[in-house]
């Protein structure tokens, strides 16, 4: 029995992606080096791809209409849900006062992005069959961003 449906998913890998634009662009304006600021701009502008490639997407999926009376309540649960996933408003200030180095920096975001990787393939089950094309491609796009982030962290 499928769960979810990719329409969900996207929609949660959507928010994700905007809150990891929001994380890279605090450090682009934080950090002083001049390279660290390149580099973690290149990383807000590939959370922003992300974000593009997820949104055309969610535009292809089959509409998602919840199964209950309140809609309304039920995307303000979806939207809260995926809010406290990976990249979260109240982590990204709580980290920010923490991080000092664009290093540091770098091993939260690849630690964000493997938690991404993880939660998409143990949500992948509960969505139909016939969609999970959709989640492995947020599953490919977020591997890639993890090993540029691994490039990147090893050439600091």
């Amino acid at each position: 029995m499928s769960l979810l449906s990719a329409s969900e998913v996207i929609q949660f890998a959507v928010r994700i992606e905007e809150n990891g634009f929001d994380f890279y662009r605090t450090f682009t304006d934080k950090l002083t080096s001049k390279k660290e600021k390149e580099i973690f701009q290149f990383l807000a502008d590939e959370e922003a791809k992300h974000l593009k490639t997820f949104e055309t997407m969610l535009k292809k999926v089959e509409s998602f209409e919840p199964p209950t009376s309140y809609p309304d309540e039920y995307f303000a649960y979806l939207k809260a849900y995926s809010e406290n996933l990976i990249f979260t408003k109240d982590k990204l200030e709580k980290e920010v006062e923490k991080i000092k180095s664009g290093k540091q920096a770098c091993e939260f975001g690849i630690r964000r992005e493997l938690d991404s990787i993880l939660y998409y393939q143990e949500i992948k089950p509960f969505v139909p069959e016939k969609e999970r094309d959709h989640i492995d491609t947020i599953i490919s796009e977020e591997r890639k961003h993890f090993l540029k982030l691994t490039d990147l962290k090893k050439a600091m």
